[in-house]
């Protein structure tokens, strides 16, 4: 299945899409879409239900992050062997994990915003796995059981903060707007294996990303096992799983390194196979 949230942002509504991808209503069912409202008891009844028994949404509405409740926005650095390249990085040895502020996270279709002062400014399609059940210290074998589903996540990241400004990743990560989720939660059941689905990011119409996910340094069992030993996965956390190469600090030109980062007026489309796609516009910094 695949649930969503509809309506103006912090008045969102829970929804489903139905078999012919349209918008279905889901507030008589649920209160909202959490990994906790989410219970295999709920998933069942849905299961059964006629799609055409919710109230239809009209078409055209906003999208906000299909689900709410995040506790965690957890985020892998080069976890793709050729974005590592790219970047004149060593493949890891571990999984590199760092933190995206859960305040950056918003619908798939809303603004980027720059933030202030900035100049590079950067895209990252990615896998997001969504926790289901509290996780602690999981064996990979097991790892998929703490599951609800998967999402398209855009990574966007400063460079200069991330890289230039001392310390961890994290302050290049967490600006506002830097987390666009969605545009569905769509169930484990429906995707099926995770290690082998095409992803893809469009600058102004031309493609810049292309790869699948089973060209990851370290899988997404390995992940919920690996970030399950350092910290309490919740239900409703977002592992947000790294990016293929193609990103605007990795361009090259004849060889010669010649990034290209984003600017007001730019138009970023990606997508991930079966899990949607999001398109965003963006705008200057404003306060």
């Amino acid at each position: 299945m695949k649930f969503l949230r509809f309506g103006p942002s912090g008045f969102e509504k829970p929804g489903l899409l139905d078999s012919e991808n349209q918008i279905r209503d889901l507030s008589g069912i649920v209160s909202d879409i959490t990994a906790t409202t989410l219970t295999q008891e709920v998933l069942g009844k849905l299961s059964t239900l006629e799609e055409q028994s919710l109230p239809l949404v009209a078409s055209g509405v906003r999208l906000g992050c299909p689900l709410t409740g995040i506790s965690k926005f957890i985020a892998i650095g080069l976890n793709y062997s050729d974005h590592a390249a790219e970047t004149n990085s060593p493949i890891p040895k571990e999984p590199i994990v760092f933190m995206k502020a859960t305040t950056c996270i918003q619908g798939p279709n809303d603004p980027v915003m720059l933030p202030k002062g900035s100049v590079k400014t950067d895209w990252e399609v990615e896998l997001g796995v969504v926790i289901g059940k509290k996780a602690q210290y999981v064996n990979e074998e097991s790892a998929l059981d703490y599951v609800l589903g998967y999402c398209l996540i855009n990574d966007v990241s400063e460079r200069e903060y991330q890289i230039e400004r001392g310390g961890t990743w994290d302050k290049g990560k967490g600006c506002d707007t830097f987390g666009p989720i969605g545009p569905w939660l769509v169930t484990k059941d429906e995707v099926g294996d995770p290690q082998n689905l095409n992803l893809w990011l469009d600058l102004n119409g031309k493609r810049m990303q292309s790869g699948n996910t089973s060209k990851m340094v370290f899988s997404v069992r390995q992940l919920v096992s690996y970030c399950s030993r350092f910290m309490t996965l919740l239900p409703g956390d977002v592992i947000t799983t790294g990016t293929p190469p193609g990103v605007g600090m990795g361009i090259k030109v004849n060889g010669v390194s010649a990034p290209r980062y984003l600017v007001a007026g730019d138009i970023i489309e990606l997508g991930i196979e079966g899990l949607g796609s999001q398109r965003q516009t963006v705008i200057p910094y404003s306060n």
